[in-house]
């Protein structure tokens, strides 16, 4: 049997999500769920106090991010995603609450199951490598020089 769609290659995981419409529903819903639970207080307040400008930041790096137009770069420049995390302290406390808030706002879609899943599963991955980063360098230890 072939799948519906195979997640990761080209521009299938954008169209599974919906597109630029279905990213917009998903960062809406996201940004609305983490202003109105109080479980997700801490990491809701870690935003700048225009949430406009966070709607718009990870509306733009999901749509490139999942393979479709890379509209993030064109406004805001390269991505460099522990740089730009670097002001608050990422620990598993933060990680947790964040990734909770994406899971709820993407059970909420109208994704088919196995794009829910993969999102999820492909969204762990830079939110772990981020608090890994950002405890290296509240630890003091060396990291290669980036290239």
């Amino acid at each position: 049997m072939q799948k519906a769609y195979d997640h990761g290659v080209a521009d299938a995981s954008f169209r599974a999500a919906g597109g630029e419409a279905g990213i917009r529903r998903l960062v809406n819903e996201f940004y609305r769920r983490m202003g109105a639970d109080p479980r997700f207080k801490t990491i809701h307040a870690m935003r700048p106090a225009d949430i406009n400008i966070s709607l718009d930041k990870l509306a733009r790096f999901l749509r490139g991010w999942l393979g479709g137009p890379r509209l993030f770069q064109q406004k805001y420049g390269a991505i460099r995603i522990p740089a730009a995390h670097r002001h608050p302290p990422i620990r598993a406390a933060k990680r947790d609450p964040w990734l909770c808030s994406m899971r709820e706002s993407i059970a909420e879609q109208p994704y088919r199951p196995e794009c829910k899943a993969y999102l999820i599963a492909q969204l762990k991955i830079p939110a772990e490598f981020i608090r890994k980063r950002r405890e290296q360098d509240q630890n003091g230890r060396e990291r290669p020089a980036a290239n």
